[in-house]
């Protein structure tokens, strides 16, 4: 088989089971390096490391077989950001770049609003960066050990299109998978980013000791009822594609304030 260079991250850290999800899925399409935070790094968006000092840590090397890529896999101390440019910079001291970026398997939605939030994301938009086909895989489960088969057969699906047909520079796709068995899930949809937020974020409490503290929970509320919100077709039992752009610019609103605007 044509062994392709994969980098693949995540956010929920070196030993969330969605990221060993994916690295042994993508062994049977090539060679796999994992970079990977040391620990978990949820919700850092496209946050990168200024401050601190960032260590680098090899955790296991294997090689390819008849039937399956090489693949190494390092922990680091950074954000999921910090762990794409790492890999990038790894494959630019060998002379050549990833053919491919997988952030995840996710722990937890990236629908909607989620996605502005999400490491596994920003992850995939700094691939996109990089002019670096990337995608962000999430399943909507935060359990530790949930069920990944729908999540294996159906992610088969798209990476087989994606690698037959790419996708356009400066696009990342953001595919979120429901929480069902195999045989529950209906298919894939193409969707566009649901609109809703986060209501009701705080918790207040009290420590042991008197003191008044917050913790986020929240509770999303839903403004969209479009059916191709990715959202919603995720709750109908679909597995939802969003592409999404590392340029944010909105040309129409140019034109509108264009018109309304006077400089």
């Amino acid at each position: 088989m044509k062994l392709i260079e994969i980098l693949v991250t995540n956010d929920d850290g070196l030993e969330a089971r969605g990221v060993k999800e994916a690295a042994a899925l993508m062994r049977t399409y090539g060679n796999v390096t994992v970079v990977a935070p040391s620990e978990p790094q949820s919700g850092k968006s496209a946050a990168i490391s200024l401050e601190n000092t960032l260590r680098l840590n090899l955790v296991e090397s294997l090689s390819a077989t008849e039937e399956l890529g090489s693949l190494r896999i390092y922990g680091f101390t950074g954000t999921p950001v910090d762990c794409v440019k790492m890999g990038v910079n790894l494959f630019i001291g060998e002379g050549r770049m990833p053919d491919l970026l997988v952030s995840g398997i996710n722990h937890g939605s990236n629908a909607s609003v989620a996605s502005v939030y999400s490491g596994t994301l920003g992850a995939a938009a700094e691939g996109a960066i990089y002019d670096i086909p990337s995608i962000g895989l999430s399943l909507c489960s935060h359990n530790p050990e949930p069920d990944f088969s729908g999540v294996i057969h159906y992610s088969r699906i798209i990476m087989d299109k994606l690698l037959e047909t790419g996708i356009s520079r400066g696009i990342y796709l953001n595919v979120n998978f429901p929480n069902l068995p195999l045989e529950e899930i209906k298919g894939i949809k193409l969707a566009h980013q649901g609109h809703g937020r986060w209501i009701r974020e705080f918790d207040k409490r009290t420590d042991p000791r008197g003191r008044e503290y917050y913790w986020i929970i929240g509770r999303f509320l839903n403004l969209d009822d479009a059916q191709d919100a990715d959202h919603n077709l995720i709750d109908n039992g679909y597995v939802s594609i969003v592409p999404h752009r590392v340029d944010n610019t909105d040309y129409q609103e140019i034109e509108r304030l264009r018109d309304l605007w006077s400089f």
